[in-house]
């Protein structure tokens, strides 16, 4: 697995820049992090067949190496795994979900019920550039002739590099409801963060998110869409972290924290 350890600011650049698919996990209480490629990603290896109890284990192992606690900040996807690695166990202290892409009413389309099927055998025929386009077409909701002149593009070739790995992430979201053992399992100071002007879909499921979890809150980047500015969202996670490391444990949830006066 591929990690790199760095400060947390210059980590959250690695994080969210770009298409990047790492995740970032910061040390507690210091103020370092430890980024790593997910499952099958960048320079991590993989192992048939994939199962997210392996991307869990992968999580718990980087906890492990910044020091057996930590904070964790996850980005659409990565964000449910981030949140459902705590459901488990790992000690992760504080969450930072950005966007987490739950689909809870009818205000967009649902997923297609054979849709990671569907991924699997476009990368089994060698079709790589086609399952990311009906990955960014379906899932990201992508309009087809914004997606047709990104294939020309020097981007494109890292996009093909990740298709093997894209129907993990819709194994990861089952059934893209909101699990229901969070609200009981989920009970850590956690921040949802969505982008004032993505789909408002993304922005609806990003409140009933932070609604849902016992210690949640909600923070929108106003002007912002859905790929995440770094520039942006540093300071939050700068601020959120400060919040948490300056209140004892047992004081104040985030909730009261950020109501008027308190």
């Amino acid at each position: 697995m591929a990690t790199d350890r760095r400060s947390c600011w210059s980590a959250v650049r690695s994080t969210t820049g770009g298409r990047s698919c790492r995740s970032l996990v910061a040390s507690r209480p210091a103020n370092t992090a430890v980024t790593y490629d997910r499952r099958g990603r960048g320079d991590s290896g993989d192992t048939a067949p994939y199962a997210v109890e392996r991307e869990i284990e992968d999580l718990a192992a980087v906890v492990g190496a910044v020091g057996g606690h930590a904070y964790a900040l996850g980005v659409s996807s990565g964000a449910v795994l981030a949140a459902e690695a705590v459901t488990r166990g790992v000690p992760i202290s504080g969450l930072v979900l950005v966007e987490p892409p739950f689909i809870l009413d009818d205000s967009r389309q649902p997923m297609p019920p054979d849709f990671a099927d569907r991924l699997r055998e476009l990368v089994a025929q060698d079709r790589h550039g086609d399952a990311i386009e009906l990955f960014l077409t379906t899932t990201v909701e992508m309009p087809v002739e914004v997606v047709a002149p990104v294939r020309s593009a020097p981007m494109w070739k890292d996009l093909e590099s990740l298709a093997p790995t894209m129907a993990y992430d819709i194994n990861l979201m089952g059934d893209f409801r909101i699990p229901q053992h969070w609200a009981d399992a989920a009970t850590l100071p956690t921040l949802v963060v969505d982008g004032g002007v993505s789909r408002q879909w993304r922005r609806e499921t990003a409140q009933t998110v932070a609604d849902a979890l016992p210690d949640g809150r909600r923070v929108t980047m106003d002007g912002h869409p859905h790929d995440v500015d770094p520039e942006v969202l540093g300071p939050i996670i700068a601020a959120f972290l400060e919040e948490l490391r300056s209140t004892p444990p047992d004081a104040r949830s985030l909730r009261q924290l950020a109501q008027p006066g308190a």
